[in-house]
């Protein structure tokens, strides 16, 4: 007899005697359950195995059983809807529980956190949406850079508590030339799929990663001995290993395309490889050949609960806890920006008249006041006086309202799947309506946004950036990787930060100038910073090691499980 079938039967009998133990015999349950007297003996049998129930058998001629119920019907529901749950199969535990979301919500909860299963330790996180692409020479969003950064290696990396550059898939380089640069590799690296690395894997990533503006001065890439990675530049680069720990460097497979299987399911030499990658779970399995220390936890299971919005993987309960103690160590303001990106080329901000009207109308301030605070989950917004904290690059001194040049209608575009940005946008929209303006309102994919769909039509971008490190030089990945911001902003200015750059690289003993090209975009009138967002990690109870990093996350192959046991 199948356990769901076990199962019917319990209900069937738990409902006929309304869950009261009763006194009873082989025949009435053979009634009641639709089979034969000796099928009644097996079926109480395993049900008394299961511990369900208790069965004690009549002792003479003409006496009646005692039946006890150990189990409900709800609570054999409820068994299986976890059991369904634990095992990823959201829709029938829905099912299972009479199509009802609030059980499921509970049961859901019980099982995030961490786990340990199979002798497996297991940490278990929601999210509110499913990643879709985990291509590092595309465009990503907060959550996949850091997805993918437990999925890949560079040739360096930036080393989280030191911020300085250290070895990752190159133990050791030197600077032949400012223009030549040589890299030696660790042997022995294999990637999820059992191969080993090998050279040509790294000259055909590059072949790629050079056709990025922030990597076009490398010409060639050779290896001229075994484990030995030669790269040779059009201009003087004095910071290239730095360069080289940027997320679009990541080596992939030389045989690597663009098909959704290696889009959703990427194949790298990280410490963790991607199981599982649909709509409802995300996985992470430890890889038992990384070339380092192999990691502590051996699964992240991530689950896509559409209700989650939160800046917390666990958040914080209360808002006033920002200000405590516990909070201080366990958040920290996001290492980037919610802003507004103005069409300085083809859109209404080319007019001086419109840039002046649509930042002083368009502040961090007004909007806030429009936001309802219910709707956007958990996220808690502060005004942004610059592109990163710290930075105070916005006038203090509020400039005085203009009133638009004419009545017309703005476009605005953002990512889709953001928990905050549709509402900022309806706050928009609201602050322009009391000025006659109507708002035209566009959701694209991240790559749509970078590649330039509806660019020329597109008046503002609503945006965001999170950058990977607390490095002034990690600005430059979203400055310049893709061509989503030189597209808004007039040549010749986009050409003079350029060469600001390129000659910071050329110059060793130069400090970055990072802060100034923030300073000069928000002067331009390109970029209005509106808010940083509070990011964290819950780091209470027994997983430990789980510091936020400026993504808001924590590094997986890291954390650990510390035993729990009874003090007393």
């Amino acid at each position: 007899m199948s356990g769901q079938r076990l199962k019917s039967q319990f209900q069937r009998l738990y409902h006929h005697f309304s869950g009261q133990d009763s006194d009873t015999n082989l025949q009435d349950i053979a009634e009641v359950l639709f089979c034969t007297r000796r099928n009644v003996r097996m079926v109480i049998n395993k049900m008394v195995d299961m511990g369900w129930i208790a069965w004690e058998p009549a002792v003479g001629r003409g006496k009646q059983s005692h039946l006890t119920f150990h189990s409900t019907d709800t609570e054999l529901q409820l068994n299986h809807a976890r059991k369904l749950v634990a095992e990823g199969k959201l829709e029938p535990a829905l099912e299972a529980l009479g199509n009802n979301a609030d059980k499921l919500a509970q049961i859901i909860q019980e099982q995030l956190g961490h786990t340990t299963a199979h002798g497996k330790q297991i940490v278990r996180l929601p999210y509110y949406r499913a990643f879709s692409n985990l291509n590092p020479l595309q465009p990503l969003r907060r959550s996949e850079q850091h997805l993918v950064r437990q999925i890949f290696n560079g040739l360096t990396r930036i080393n989280d508590e030191k911020e300085e550059v250290e070895g990752d898939l190159a133990h050791h380089w030197e600077e032949i030339t400012p223009r030549h640069w040589r890299f030696y590799l660790r042997p022995s690296v294999r990637f999820h799929d059992g191969r080993l690395l090998e050279s040509r894997d790294i000259i055909a990533t590059f072949e790629k990663v050079r056709t990025h503006r922030l990597f076009n001065h490398i010409q060639r890439v050779e290896a001229p001995f075994a484990n030995t990675i030669d790269i040779h530049l059009s201009m003087d680069d004095h910071r290239l290993p730095d360069l080289l720990t940027n997320l679009v460097a990541v080596i992939q497979p030389a045989d690597v395309d663009s098909t959704d299987q290696n889009v959703l399911f990427p194949i790298g030499t990280g410490p963790y490889k991607v199981i599982q990658n649909d709509n409802k779970r995300f996985k992470l399995e430890a890889f038992e050949q990384y070339f380092g220390f192999r990691a502590l936890i051996d699964m992240v299971d991530i689950w896509m609960l559409s209700e989650v919005a939160s800046c917390y993987l666990q958040p914080a309960s209360d808002v006033t806890q920002l200000g405590g103690v516990s909070a201080s160590s366990r958040l920290k303001l996001d290492e980037g920006c919610n802003y507004l990106l103005f069409n300085r080329v083809s859109g209404l901000p080319v007019d001086p008249q419109w840039l002046a009207y649509l930042q002083g109308r368009l502040t961090a301030l007004n909007i806030l006041q429009r936001l309802n605070t219910d709707q956007i989950g958990d996220f808690r917004l502060t005004n942004a006086y610059g592109i990163l904290p710290g930075w105070a690059h916005v006038p203090l001194i509020s400039q005085p309202v203009t009133m638009p040049p004419a009545k017309r209608t703005l476009t605005i575009a953002f990512a889709g799947q953001h928990p905050v940005y549709p509402h900022v946008a309806q706050a928009i929209e609201t602050i322009l309506a009391d000025d006659g303006i109507k708002l035209k309102i566009l959701e694209l994919t991240t790559t749509e946004i970078a590649l330039g769909k509806h660019a020329g039509k597109i008046d503002i971008w609503l945006g965001g950036m999170s950058l990977m490190n607390y490095r002034d030089d990690a600005l430059l990945a979203w400055f310049f990787n893709f061509d989503h911001i030189a597209r808004a902003m007039p040549d010749e200015e986009f050409a003079a930060l350029e060469a600001e750059v390129a000659h910071w690289r050329r110059n060793k003993h130069l400090p970055s100038p990072c802060q100034q090209l923030g300073a000069k975009l928000v002067e331009f009138g390109q970029i209005l910073p509106l808010f940083h967002n509070w990011l964290g990690v819950d780091e209470s109870g027994v997983v430990q090691g789980m510091q936020s990093n400026s993504m808001g996350w924590f590094d997986f192959k890291s954390v650990w499980m510390k035993p729990e046991h009874d003090l007393s």
